[in-house]
């Protein structure tokens, strides 16, 4: 049985798998032309599938050879130049014997290479040129060369390479690749590549400044989505309703990873009845458990948080507040990780704009002393105003600290209420969260039971703030059809008491009861 695939390079015969993600017209136009082109997007997008399935098309076709490389291996030498060759050249040899054999006639130039230990700076260019040299004159084809895992080569060697295959464009095509394409998570030009042997940063730009176009993989589209879990019920018979598609596309914003694990999670682990229908309450219960357990993906995506040109943007995101300048190449930087969306500033899905909150009042979470039983009325039901009556209570005694030593300075005292808030609704409720730049504010959304809570988030910049957010508090009420109201302004101004700045108000907007806490 084909599976949803989560790990690794897709495989068709094991993973169900979308082909032609690649538009191969426009591709085939490159290579004609001779380009030299960059094909991004972030982790576990399935670049790696998609050229790998193009470079196999390429060869079967036989006009051009074509050959996939990982370098990522050569990543542990750093600014060692003469390592990061060595390892380069291994890694051809390996790669070039497995998929062309050993008559292939790049074999006797990297054997030598090898043999006599030549890992000089232009290591790789020399073995370029003469397969591609020889490869034109004993088979009559133009060499097609994909690099993956570029942006994983460090400092010196990365800057080695760019410039070694720089070097070669004026050979093209009869003694060097005809069409390169280099492929990570940024775009070359991105690139800030620090030099120890010119004590200088170097641009990724100018060291490759021949590349012709830059690409980015798309993310699943709705149909994309149907296409991939159709394979599922045709091999299974197990149907997913049209809800539940469209609630996976709404979530995971396309991203291919999230889209697989969502629907390996829910088929394969949660329902293996395969007559029972996966349906939008089960997507959703997957997602929780996706969210809970963190995979590999996402932990490594949330260790970029801690990144200064990332936390400045995530940091300003997560407030909802607006007016920030950011540096073009930060925001760049910051859509290619696919942390935010590529057409507008807010974070990229709502799966990730679960998690990044969630991490970031981790650490705080596990140190508050809090019971969910606390806040538990005899039928059950949460008390959210006693709740958020000791949150003010905690919040003048330990914010002082707590917040000093945060590196999220601007969206703070929201992660410390966030951090509270999960220690206690994890015992039976759940948080929905929605924040972007521009809002001025931050929803929250709790459901406990039958029970339904908003509570809009606020920093108090000046006295309207507070109509304002009674107004928004009660429309974001009547949309989600809230059961109870609360509207928290956070004051930025230390200058002032604790005594002026903390109260607790019921007020009456649009017909709906808010209360509304001073913090």
């Amino acid at each position: 049985m084909r599976f949803f695939n989560t790990a690794g390079v897709t495989t068709p015969k094991k993973h169900y798998f979308l082909p032609h993600r690649l538009d191969w017209g426009q591709l085939r136009n490159f290579i004609e032309k001779e380009y030299y082109f960059i094909l991004h997007a972030p982790r576990q997008s399935g670049k790696t599938t998609a050229i790998l399935e193009w470079v196999k098309a390429l060869n079967r076709e036989g006009k051009y050879k074509a050959f996939y490389i990982n370098v990522e291996s050569a990543q542990a030498a750093r600014s060692d130049v003469e390592k990061g060759m060595e390892t380069l050249l291994n890694r051809f040899y390996d790669g070039v014997l497995h998929v062309f054999g050993n008559k292939d006639p790049g074999l006797a130039h990297l054997q030598k290479a090898i043999d006599e230990r030549k890992f000089s700076g232009n290591a790789l260019y020399s073995f370029l040129h003469n397969w591609a040299k020889a490869t034109h004159e004993q088979e009559k084809k133009s060499l097609v060369l994909f690099i993956d895992e570029i942006d994983a080569l460090v400092g010196d060697t990365l800057i080695s390479v760019l410039r070694q295959l720089r070097d070669g464009y004026t050979s093209r095509p009869d003694a060097f690749p005809k069409s390169i394409c280099l492929f990570g998570v940024r775009d070359v030009r991105d690139y800030r590549i620090w030099s120890d042997k010119e004590q200088a940063t170097i641009l990724g730009g100018s060291a490759f400044n021949i590349k012709a176009e830059s690409l980015i993989l798309a993310n699943f589209s709705l149909e994309d989505i149907h296409s991939l879990y159709e394979q599922h019920t045709k091999e299974t018979g197990q149907i997913f309703t049209k809800e539940a598609i469209h609630y996976a596309f709404e979530q995971t914003g396309g991203q291919p990873w999230l889209v697989n694990a969502l629907a390996y999670q829910a088929c394969f682990r949660d329902v293996l009845d395969r007559s029972i229908p996966i349906t939008k309450d089960i997507l959703d219960d997957a997602k929780e458990a996706l969210i809970k357990r963190c995979d590999t993906h996402m932990d490594v995506l949330l260790d970029r948080l801690q990144e200064p040109r990332v936390r400045n943007i995530i940091d300003i995101l997560f407030s909802g507040n607006e007016g920030a300048i950011f540096p073009a190449d930060d925001l760049s930087y910051v859509r290619d990780l696919g942390l935010i969306h590529r057409d507008k500033l807010c974070i990229a899905n709502p799966i990730y704009q679960e998690i990044v909150p969630r991490a970031l009042a981790c650490s705080n979470q596990e140190t508050i002393v809090q019971e969910t039983a606390w806040y538990r009325r005899p039928d059950g039901s949460l008390d959210m105003t006693k709740l958020l009556q000791n949150f003010t209570t905690f919040y003048r005694e330990h914010s002082d600290v707590w917040l000093e030593k945060f590196a999220y300075k601007e969206s703070g005292p929201h992660i410390l209420l966030l951090a509270f808030l999960q220690r206690i609704i994890n015992g039976g409720g759940r948080i929905y969260r929605e924040y972007a730049l521009g809002r001025k504010r931050v929803d929250l959304r709790i459901d406990w039971k039958l029970q339904r809570f908003v509570l809009e988030l606020k920093i108090k910049r000046k006295p309207s703030d507070l109509a304002m957010g009674l107004e928004q508090t009660a429309d974001y009420m009547d949309k989600s059809g809230a059961t109870e109201g609360h509207l928290i302004l956070f004051d930025p101004n230390l200058q002032k008491s604790w005594d002026e700045r903390i109260y607790h108000t019921t007020e009456r907007v649009q017909g709906k009861i808010i209360q509304s806490w001073g913090l």
